[in-house]
């Protein structure tokens, strides 16, 4: 899957002229890497906010057309609004095509309702990682790494060199070290339910309080995160610089 997105080139900074972005419809964003400068730069929010609606734009390539200069990167980092569908910066990485990076893609499992240990055991699934670090070059990025679950039995564990990975494509951990064999997913007994009472509260007092309290703390936690994501933006730079 293919995905281009204009952006166009900024240079004002700082809290309040991102605040003033995001009420534009805007979302404030930096591109670092290869060692080339940094650029700031802007996305319409509405145009990205359909992208990150799919899966294969966390760990993709991605064509930014800068003022009709086309660049390829990925997505670095996201920071969104504690509370509102809201993304607050967006960071990009410039990549290579002839040069090997390493991405996270997501795991799909297959066959979870028919496994053995499943259908005929009567066991529970337990997803003990929902991502992998993988390294290969930017053509090679799959959208997501397959983990079939199809003859797994009951206390039976499916490892990382269990998984059969696409051409061209390597595991970050065993790359390191044939050790680091960790176990994807496990099917097993489903433990005794515990039955604990209900106490009953009277109706409106602790819901009233709490629900004050909430409003306040996201409202707080959320312009925290807005001057958080300008710090981050200039802790980008400095590096980038350096």
């Amino acid at each position: 899957m293919d995905f281009l997105i204009d952006a166009v080139k900024r240079d004002d900074v700082g809290t309040s002229h991102s605040r003033s972005m995001r009420g534009d419809g805007l979302v404030p964003g930096i591109i670092y890497g290869l060692g080339d400068t940094p650029e700031k730069i802007s996305l319409k929010a509405k145009e990205l906010r359909k992208s990150l609606e799919i899966e294969a734009f966390y760990s993709h390539i991605i064509e930014l057309n800068i003022d009709g200069k086309k660049q390829q990167v990925i997505l670095k980092d996201i920071q969104r609004h504690p509370s509102k569908k809201e993304v607050l910066h967006i960071d990009f990485f410039r990549v290579k095509a002839d040069e090997k990076l390493k991405v996270t893609v997501p795991l799909h499992f297959l066959n979870e309702t028919t496994a053995p240990g499943v259908k005929i055991g009567g066991g529970i699934i337990s997803r003990l990682a929902t991502d992998l670090e993988i390294i290969c070059l930017p053509k090679d990025i799959p959208e997501y790494i397959e983990v079939d679950l199809i003859n797994l039995e009951l206390d039976e564990t499916i490892h990382l060199k269990d998984i059969k990975l696409p051409e061209n494509v390597e595991s970050v951990l065993l790359q390191q070290s044939e050790d680091n064999d960790i176990p994807i997913v496990v099917i097993h007994k489903p433990k005794a339910e515990v039955i604990e009472e209900e106490v009953e509260t009277p109706e409106g007092e602790e819901e009233g309080a709490e629900g004050g309290e909430q409003e306040k703390a996201s409202s707080e936690e959320g312009k925290k995160d807005e001057d958080a994501a300008e710090g981050k933006e200039k802790e980008s730079e400095s590096k980038e610089g350096s």
